[in-house]
């Protein structure tokens, strides 16, 4: 592999399947059977790409600290991580939104509500901008189960269909924010790849225009 090779920090799931498609668009050339490999390092020899594959959470710390040139990350996972990364192109995939959601009919605590989330640096600073203090169960999946069992007395959680939350009888009170999937980039890697990486946002921009990407 040469010394231009770009390593993209993605997370396994919706955004990966959608981010790949567009990287597809974007006229690189990834196997078909790229989507159905179990490594967490995949190299892509013919394109001088290679992949992390990686929890959400963690595509942002991976691009920080330079493991990663580039990443695709939700907004929300931005917000809540807070990394020191660039931010440069919202690629308008994997759409959905910041709620929170309980128990219909539940009033909430007057006093220091309990509030679960797997986002807790988000959850507060929402709650603090409404100007109601709070106090924040972090948990790290199953977030329905908190208001169900009297852990909490609300969720902040991701909604896409509201399917989940009305499977498990919960309702959406309040919106925070629309998501969208972002496109990250390391400073230090911008400097010494600007070439390579500029190209790749500029053919993304392209695929999101609907314009056509010259091969």
């Amino acid at each position: 592999m040469t010394s231009t090779i770009l390593t993209i920090a993605m997370p396994k799931g919706r955004i990966f399947e959608e981010a790949v498609q567009m990287l597809r668009n974007a006229g690189y050339d990834l196997p078909p059977e790229f989507e159905d490999s179990r490594k967490l390092i995949i190299d892509i020899e013919q394109a001088n790409m290679r992949f992390i594959l990686a929890k959400p959470m963690d595509v942002p710390t991976y691009v920080e600290h330079g493991v990663a040139d580039v990443g695709i990350a939700g907004k929300d996972v931005m917000l809540e991580e807070k990394r020191d990364v660039y931010e440069v192109l919202d690629l308008g995939i994997s759409r959905c939104h910041l709620a929170v959601a309980g128990l219909p009919g539940i009033e909430l605590d007057s006093v220091a509500p309990k509030i679960a989330s797997k986002y807790p640096n988000v959850a507060s600073s929402y709650f603090r901008s409404q100007g109601k203090q709070v106090e924040i169960i972090k948990l790290n999946g199953s977030i329905e189960l908190a208001p169900m069992i009297g852990l909490a007395d609300r969720i902040v959680d991701i909604v896409s269909t509201g399917r989940t939350l009305k499977e498990n009888g919960l309702v959406e009170t309040e919106k925070i924010m629309d998501i969208t999937s972002r496109f990250i980039v390391n400073p230090v890697s911008y400097r010494v790849k600007a070439k390579v990486i500029d190209d790749m946002v500029g053919r993304l921009e392209k695929v999101i225009e609907g314009k056509e990407v010259v091969r």
